[in-house]
């Protein structure tokens, strides 16, 4: 009897071992009723509707070549530079389109030019400092607003820099000799204003930001397009003399509560949350919670001095946890674009022919918030 009875039992751990080799859909049988979520699933889930989905620059949507090598690494949404003064027409707009659609890519972004040769775009400068044809190139803008909820483009980025605080950057080696991107203040503290570029204060910087918002967001709601505002980068307080206005959380939330609409959005970057000193999972959940994110650039950074000193270094280290980042996006349902920007320089991208895109740094940060977000959607949607 005790013979049987270990023979049944080995008989019966066979089988169940067999079974659990079977795939989860053919245990579930021809006639069962159907099981969305079954105990094994097949592949890793994939970017939808109702996911975030991964960007990156384009820089010709024209151009066939680049368009293959940006969806060979899966990305179907792109963020198109090299854009011309505003505004952009449908004439300019729908052939862009076009052409995506032929590899069945879209475009996702587009962003208002705030610089050029080297220095602010003066139209954009006028917005900036209040000048005499403000409201000209505000016109432009919302005209632009229009043409992109014509043909279903979904966000446009835009800046408000009276001056961009680039000088305290500089170059370092990082892991493997890898170049990353140094920031320190002190570089560029003492640093005069740049001829043709008056100091602005923060309050007036402020008065002429407002000015914009509320010309331009009604155009935009009206559209079914999200405005989507990138903070300052780097967040130094001061910038040759002017004050900038988007460099604290309590600014980013002036800026929110200033224009109260689902199309006044920021441009969420972890990277420069972790700049300011901030969590970026805090201040995240706080965009997020509010549908108040135009879209997401995911990376890294080392931060010895709020907004001071600061090094932007490889997605997989650095201060931020971006698994925790990725969570708060798929636990807020976020449903839009995520840039996995800042590529750092590898030298295998030194043999590429100059302007090649994308290249291997980009290829790596792809790879890298890909996998955080199927992991996350694996975790939180069991998908």
């Amino acid at each position: 009897m005790a013979t049987n009875r270990r023979t049944m039992i080995h008989t019966l751990a066979g089988a169940l071992l067999a079974g659990s080799a079977v795939p989860a859909f053919a245990q579930q049988g021809p006639n069962a009723p159907y099981n969305p979520h079954p105990a094994r699933r097949l592949g890793m889930a994939q970017e939808s509707a109702d996911t975030p989905k991964l960007t990156i620059y384009m820089n010709d949507a024209l151009n066939d070549q680049e368009a293959i090598r940006i969806k060979q690494i899966g990305i179907d949404w792109v963020d198109l530079s090299n854009v011309p003064a505003q505004p952009w027409g449908v004439d300019y707009l729908k052939p862009r389109v076009d052409a995506l659609k032929k590899h069945d890519m879209h475009i996702g972004i587009l962003m208002i030019r705030w610089a050029y040769k080297g220095s602010v775009d003066p139209d954009m400068d006028q917005i900036v400092r209040g000048g005499p044809r403000r409201d000209a190139e505000i016109d432009k803008i919302k005209q632009t607003i229009v043409n992109c909820g014509k043909l279903g483009i979904p966000v446009v980025e835009w800046n408000f820099y009276n001056h961009r605080a680039t000088d305290g950057y500089k170059d370092i080696p990082g892991r493997g000799g890898a170049i990353y991107e140094d920031f320190n203040y002190q570089r560029m503290k003492n640093m005069a204003p740049p001829p043709g570029e008056p100091p602005q204060n923060y309050e007036d910087t402020w008065k002429h930001l407002e000015y914009f918002l509320k010309a331009v967001v009604p155009v935009a709601e009206k559209n079914n397009v999200v405005l989507s505002v990138h903070p300052n980068d780097p967040p130094a307080p001061m910038s040759r003399g002017s004050a900038q206005v988007l460099n604290s959380f309590s600014d980013w939330k002036r800026l929110v509560e200033t224009v109260n609409s689902p199309s006044n959005c920021m441009t969420w970057d972890c990277g420069v949350t972790r700049e300011l000193g901030e969590d970026p999972v805090t201040v995240g959940n706080w965009l997020a919670s509010r549908n108040r994110i135009g879209q997401v650039h995911f990376r890294n950074v080392v931060m010895r001095k709020p907004r001071e000193d600061y090094t932007e270094v490889f997605p997989d280290t650095g201060d931020n946890d971006m698994y925790e980042v990725m969570k708060l996006l798929v636990r807020n349902n976020y449903k839009r674009l995520i840039f996995p920007e800042h590529p750092r320089g590898l030298d295998i991208d030194k043999l590429l022919p100059k302007g090649t895109n994308p290249t291997a740094s980009w290829a790596y940060n792809v790879a890298y918030c890909r996998a955080m977000l199927q992991i996350a959607l694996r975790e939180l949607r069991g998908l």
